[in-house]
């Protein structure tokens, strides 16, 4: 059985391309996968898989036609927030597929939010006409719920995706913190100035080595440099380009400052303490789920000593989840495994 696979692929986003490293991981072993990417040839190199040019429609077309099911493949792709187009791509790739006479299978999704009424009547067709669905938070849930449409609502893949050491790590000093920014319009030049002394004011306090770990490089590089601008000889930047080694960077760091969800999921289940800077939902709600303290973005208090002391505070007094907590999500990720299995396999 051949499997086209579409998501938000070969952009270089840490998160994007974990759902992907996590999904290609839980595919059945007799599944051939075939990935439409923002950047084929990289995307081959990387996973070893056939890969097109997602924006190229003539292969789009053909990848369709030899393929045999159609998996949309993790993360936020139904939301017209930051894009009116992309549930547009997306959905329209779905509907063809559905059309066509492909398995079609939404996996993994975080929906939302869907503030236009065509949006939201396409969403609705297009999970309609999944044979499989599964879902990562109860938002998306209840609104598949609402439409009365079968699902499994389950942990976030990634939870799930095999983590690497990172070599360069061995000789850096402990303890160390994480902090993962991105380019946003809610992070602006002061909020960011001012996380920034509030981490230098952290740093100081802790004597911890500060990593800076930049999820989307085209995105997120320019404000790590600033960052680190203020942290000579305390820090560094890791460019981790493999989702697997951006997972281990994690490993024996001791808190992470993250705006990033996977950021936040990646440190987590490498069981690290989090301290999360929301700018999307999807954010709040594993804040809630998790018992994960932090700020909007909107609301971060404007006195840089609040900040660092609320940082200083959480380092030295909190844990991290507990082993069983852990292996419990972990777990939980898995059942989109099980998902795809009972899906994919011929009966």
């Amino acid at each position: 059985m051949r499997v086209l696979l579409s998501g938000y692929y070969g952009k270089g986003n840490g998160g994007d391309e974990a759902l992907l490293a996590t999904l290609l991981q839980m595919l059945p072993p007799d599944v051939t996968p075939v990935v439409l990417s923002g950047n084929p040839e990289e995307t081959n190199r990387r996973y070893g898989v056939e890969s097109y040019n997602r924006m190229a429609f003539l292969q789009v077309f053909q990848a369709l036609s030899s393929c045999d099911a159609f998996i949309w493949g993790g993360g936020s792709l139904i939301q017209d927030v930051t894009s009116s187009i992309s549930p547009f791509y997306y959905g329209g790739l779905m509907a063809i597929a559905q059309v066509m006479g492909l398995k079609t299978i939404a996996w993994g999704q975080g929906i939302g939010p869907l503030l236009r009424p065509q949006t939201r009547f396409l969403a609705r067709r297009n999970f309609a006409g999944c044979i499989q669905v599964s879902v990562r938070d109860r938002a998306s849930s209840a609104l598949l719920s609402d439409w009365s449409i079968p699902h499994i609502l389950a942990p976030d893949p990634v939870w799930a995706l095999a983590s690497k050491p990172v070599a360069e790590l061995a000789d850096l000093p402990k303890p160390r913190i994480a902090v993962t920014l991105r380019n946003h319009s809610q992070l602006t030049e002061t909020r960011l100035t001012n996380l920034t002394r509030a981490l230098v004011d952290l740093q100081t306090a802790t004597q911890a080595f500060i990593l800076i770990l930049p999820f989307q490089k085209s995105e997120d590089l320019g404000i790590a440099e600033k960052m680190q601008s203020q942290l000579k000889d305390v820090s560094k930047i890791i460019c981790a380009e493999d989702p697997q080694i951006l997972k281990g960077a994690f490993r024996g760091v001791d808190m992470v400052i993250g705006m990033r969800l996977h950021s936040l999921i990646m440190a987590a289940s490498e069981g690290c303490r989090c301290f999360a800077l929301s700018y999307d939902p999807k954010i709040n709600c594993l804040m809630e789920d998790l018992s994960i303290p932090g700020w909007d973005l909107n609301n971060l208090p404007d006195d840089t000593n609040v900040i660092s002391q609320a940082w200083i505070n959480y380092y030295q007094k909190s844990e991290s989840l507990s082993s069983e907590k852990i292996q419990s999500l972990i777990d939980g990720a898995f059942l989109h495994r099980e998902l795809l299995q009972e899906a994919l396999t011929d009966q």
